[in-house]
C-alpha cells in the first residue's frame, strides 16, 4: 500500500518554490520506493539523482542526509562526520511525519519547508553541491522535480535551515569473486 501526503502538500512546496522565483521542472511517474526503481523509470531526466536518509541519533537529534543515489554511504561511520551524538539509525515513520510532514518513500529536502521548529539538520553530500541540476521528490514519490543546485540551496535557506555540505563516508564494496 502506498500512502502519500495530500496533493496540497506538494502544491504548497512547489508554490513556495515559485514564490522564491525558482524555476523547476516536475514530472509525474509511477511510485518509486528504491533507487533501483528510480533508475528503471527515470527515462531521460538529466542531472544528479539523489537518495535521502532521515536519521536520528542517541540524543534525539534529527538529520536529513541528501546524497548522490549511487554513493555507498557507511551508516556505521556517518555519525562522526555529521556531528551526531553516537550512532545513528533511521528515524521512525512517525518521527518523519511529525518533523517533515511526509511519509517514508517521499523523503526530500523540499520537505524542510514543513520543519517550522527547525529540528532537522540538513546534510548535503559534498559532491552533490557541485552538480548543475539536482532531482528530488516534491513530497511524494510519484513525481520528480529537477532544479538548479543554487536554487535548491536558496529554497533550503528560505526554510530557515543551514546547509552543511560534507564528504560522507563510504562503506567498502566487496569485489565479486573471480
Amino acid at each position: 500500500m502506498s500512502v502519500s501526503p495530500a496533493p496540497s502538500a506538494t502544491n504548497a512546496a512547489l508554490a513556495f518554490m515559485a514564490e522564491l522565483g525558482i524555476r523547476a521542472t516536475t514530472i509525474e511517474h509511477p511510485p518509486l520506493h528504491t533507487v533501483e526503481e528510480s533508475r528503471a523509470l527515470r527515462g531521460e531526466i538529466s542531472g544528479a539523482h539523489t537518495k535521502n536518509l532521515f536519521l536520528k541519533d542517541k540524543g534525539s537529534n534529527l538529520f536529513l542526509v541528501t546524497a548522490e543515489e549511487s554513493s555507498p554511504l557507511d551508516l556505521k561511520q556517518i555519525d562522526k562526520v555529521i556531528g551526531a551524538k553516537g550512532r545513528v539509525s533511521f528515524a521512525s515513520a512517525e518521527q518523519l511525519l511529525e518533523a517533515l510532514g511526509i511519509l517514508p518513500g517521499s523523503v526530500s529536502p523540499l520537505a524542510l519547508v514543513n520543519d517550522r521548529a527547525g529540528r532537522v539538520r540538513f546534510i548535503l553530500e559534498e559532491k552533490l553541491a557541485e552538480a548543475a541540476i539536482i532531482n528530488v521528490h516534491p513530497l511524494v514519490n510519484t513525481m520528480t522535480t529537477s532544479l538548479a543546485t543554487p536554487d535548491l540551496r536558496r529554497y533550503i535557506e528560505a526554510t530557515g535551515h543551514a546547509i552543511t555540505a560534507l564528504p560522507l563516508p563510504y562503506r567498502e564494496i566487496a569485489e565479486p569473486p573471480a
